[in-house]
């Protein structure tokens, strides 16, 4: 087993690129990996990694020792699930991505319920409004609202969420209330923006009756955390779009109220990515389907409690 630990560490290391970051992700000290990347050096008779104080890369044995290394933990992983699948005793960890609000509203409050069931499962929930790789993050499953960039991962359609776009009374008595996406535009609107290194330039779909149309609506203020951009609606400091689930109980209140209502933002699909290979766990399976519906329930729940207009 230790020496099947040694490869599980190098894996981690290789493809997060850090003895550190590898360390985090297993739950173990920066000592231990090194010991662990050392002891598998010494075996193999190879350096895996050239090391300076700042760049840890592989080297050739170690890129072609990595390639036959994920395919002894992939056959380790299928094994112990189809065992698991016989004996219908789940167990293992789950490592879950979601944005922060999808996993903050829609995952967390679930989670709990989930192990409960299955108390040999454990769930590592990983929340962040960035794009997230599952391959080098060494993930499970990643839920995601809008489309993803990789088509060749598996999906899981889960349910369409309405979105709104809305800020606080004082803003509105401050700048006025904007019909529509033309106004956002010309009257320049603050309009508070998700935006994290790379993205692209940023425009609002919204609907209009000539069909959707994108606006390159402007703002001061934009963060890579949803809800800062809510509390930033919420404190006046412009408009915020937001799908309805996320800003339901605010709209309830009063405390932001629907603007430009006569181009509404188009829905948004929330779905789940996953591999094939991935997906062959039984627990994979069962915490998606388990999840899937939650979700769908309260994203519906959330829209009627909002009771925006159609």
């Amino acid at each position: 087993m230790s020496y099947l630990e040694n490869i599980r560490t190098f894996v981690r290391v290789y493809e997060l690129g850090s003895m550190s970051a590898a360390g985090r992700d297993l739950r173990i000290s920066p000592a231990v990996t090194s010991s662990r990347i050392s002891q598998l050096e010494s075996h193999l008779g190879v350096r895996l990694f050239q090391r300076t104080t700042r760049n840890l890369t592989p080297t050739e044995q170690g890129r072609a020792f990595y390639r036959g290394a994920k395919s002894v933990l992939e056959a380790v992983e299928d094994a112990e699930a189809e065992v698991v699948e016989m004996t219908d005793n789940l167990r293992g960890t789950l490592y879950v991505a979601a944005p922060l609000g999808v996993g903050r509203r829609l995952l967390a409050p679930y989670v709990a319920e989930f192990i409960e069931s299955y108390p040999e499962v454990c769930i590592r929930l990983r929340l962040s409004d960035r794009r997230v790789d599952l391959t080098t993050e060494g993930l499970d499953l990643a839920f995601f609202l809008g489309q993803p960039e990789d088509s060749n991962l598996r999906i899981r359609n889960i349910s369409d969420c309405r979105r709104v776009l809305c800020a606080a009374p004082s803003y509105i008595e401050r700048r006025g209330m904007p019909e529509d996406g033309t106004a956002l535009v010309e009257e320049r609107h603050e309009c508070l923006n998700l935006r994290f290194p790379g993205a692209p330039e940023f425009q609002w779909k919204l609907e209009t009756p000539e069909g959707p149309q994108r606006f390159r609506v402007s703002g001061r203020l934009e963060s890579d955390d949803g809800d800062v951009l809510t509390d930033w609606a919420l404190a006046g400091r412009g408009i915020v779009l937001k799908p309805v689930f996320e800003v339901a109980q605010h709209l309830v209140s009063g405390a932001l109220v629907p603007v430009a209502t006569k181009t509404p933002p188009v829905p948004i699909q929330m779905a789940c990515l996953f591999t094939h290979r991935r997906f062959q766990d039984p627990k994979t399976r069962l915490f998606l389907e388990f999840m899937a519906v939650k979700i769908a329930e309260q994203v519906r729940s959330a829209e009627k409690q909002a009771q925006l207009p159609r």
